[in-house]
């Protein structure tokens, strides 16, 4: 076998991978991109892409539940879930294909097939082997594989977003994103939907208290959640599946059409023979530096979902294929900055963060202002009719700068970026609350949401 020489290869054609071709290929180096599936990866093929069209039904249905508000006399609802999946999957065919002409146009030469080290500057693919100065782990994530006895009788959001035909009832194991999200969407479709989660709070990453409100809305659509719950195992019963859970000290059981892992995921590199590439790991985490780079081989460099220790959202893994495309083409200078990168989690309505939450704050032992509203008596969101809507700012009293900020309703979605944005380039608390917003919209609340008006 003749090795094949390269400048770069990327593992992976997700974001994160096709974030690196663009900083080298404008630098004139030939590139390979080893994928085995669609080019764009998760986000677009079975991810956030194809999930927001089922959130923005979700949204339609809240809409039609409010009207009555509005005095809009409307009929009862009739979803039809397999022409919404079929709408889905109508909506991102094209972007696979899209994105195999976008490589071709930047002369990025895509193998299909499973890439795995042959030694620490060569890839092996197939009959094919491919050498390189440079190799990039961009192979995303895939779920959680979870030690409980009958975990295969799962799905996961991949099957979710297939099925056509809306199941009766949906048991997530796991309080998490991907839980909350499609809970959201399943519960406001019709389906009952309970929730599972090991550790004491749903969405554990976030604010407490904003993940309290958005519990609690979770609840008034029907959806039931509950929290330091240890599964024991599922089963098969009565045509459908059973799980066995411990909680508050007693066993319980419950059934249901559909039980979801619902998780999270975590790096897909175990198929990779790191070991071959001199690429020091544990427990499926490359060991990296500063620069996105193995620290035991530092030709190997890593992005997206397969760096263990930034959020897996598809805009950070676009951000740090660029950083490790430049780091490629200049050396080592850039280093990626999640600090004041936004978040949101697609529920109906949403939960919005960026920075840290209020119990991470006190523990840096800022002297901090913390600004909190629930802001449903406030006109805008009567004039909406919002079920949910609040706010939480923290601010370093020292600096004035914004250190976190938390929505749940009331366009958080929307609004946190106006706080990312002030956190990245040092627009202070004052300085945003003085600024003029076209009125009335949910950002001239800003405001009222730091203490003035």
């Amino acid at each position: 076998m003749t090795p094949e020489k390269f400048d770069v290869v990327i593992l992976g054609g997700g974001n994160a991978g096709i974030g690196v071709t663009g900083p080298v290929r404008r630098a004139g180096m030939s590139v390979a991109m080893i994928e085995a599936d669609l080019l764009g990866g998760t986000c677009p093929n079975r991810g956030c892409t194809p999930k927001k069209v089922l959130v923005a039904a979700g949204h339609a249905l809240h809409e039609i539940e409010r009207a009555s508000i509005h005095h809009i006399g409307v009929c009862k609802p009739k979803l039809d879930w397999a022409a919404l999946i079929d709408r889905e999957k109508n909506m991102i065919k094209d972007i696979p294909a899209n994105l195999t002409r976008a490589m071709a146009r930047r002369h990025v030469e895509v193998i299909k097939g499973h890439a795995a080290f042959a030694s620490p500057n060569a890839i092996r693919v197939g009959d094919r082997e491919l050498e390189a100065r440079h190799i990039v782990i961009a192979t995303g994530s895939k779920p959680r594989p979870l030690p409980i006895p009958g975990a295969e009788l799962m799905i996961t959001s991949d099957e979710m977003l297939s099925e056509r035909e809306l199941p009766g009832s949906v048991i997530f194991v796991g309080g998490g994103v991907i839980a909350l999200e499609f809970g959201h969407i399943y519960a406001r479709s019709g389906a009952a939907v309970t929730v599972l989660e090991a550790l004491p709070q749903l969405l554990p990453a976030m604010d407490a208290e904003a993940v309290a409100r958005l519990q609690a809305e979770s609840e008034r659509i029907g959806m039931r959640a509950r929290t330091s719950v240890s599964v024991k195992r599922i089963e098969k019963a009565n045509g459908r599946l059973r799980i066995v859970f411990s909680h508050d000290g007693a066993e319980h059981a419950a059934e249901a059409d559909r039980i979801v892992n619902g998780a999270g995921r975590v790096a897909n590199v175990d198929t990779l023979d790191l070991a071959a590439g001199q690429v020091e790991h544990a427990n499926g985490r490359v060991a990296i530096d500063r620069h996105l780079r193995s620290i035991s081989n530092p030709s190997v460099s890593v992005c997206g979902d397969a760096v263990p220790t930034s959020p897996q959202l598809s805009p950070i893994a676009t951000y740090e294929g660029d950083i490790v495309g430049r780091n490629i083409v200049e050396g080592p200078k850039y280093t990626p900055d999640y600090a004041s990168m936004a978040t949101s989690v697609y529920t109906v309505p949403p939960l919005a963060s960026v920075g840290l939450t209020e119990t991470a704050a006190r523990q840096t032992g800022f002297a901090i202002d913390v600004h909190v509203n629930d802001m449903l008596d406030w006109f805008s969101a009567k004039t909406y009719a919002e079920t949910v809507a609040w706010s939480k700012v923290i601010v370093d009293r020292a600096t004035d700068r914004i250190l976190g900020a938390h929505f749940v309703g009331h366009s958080g979605q929307e609004l946190v970026n106006i706080f990312g944005l002030a956190m990245r380039f040092g627009i202070t608390a004052t300085q945003i609350r003085d600024n003029v917003y076209a009125y009335p919209t949910f950002s001239s609340d800003i405001k009222h949401m730091l203490g003035h008006g």
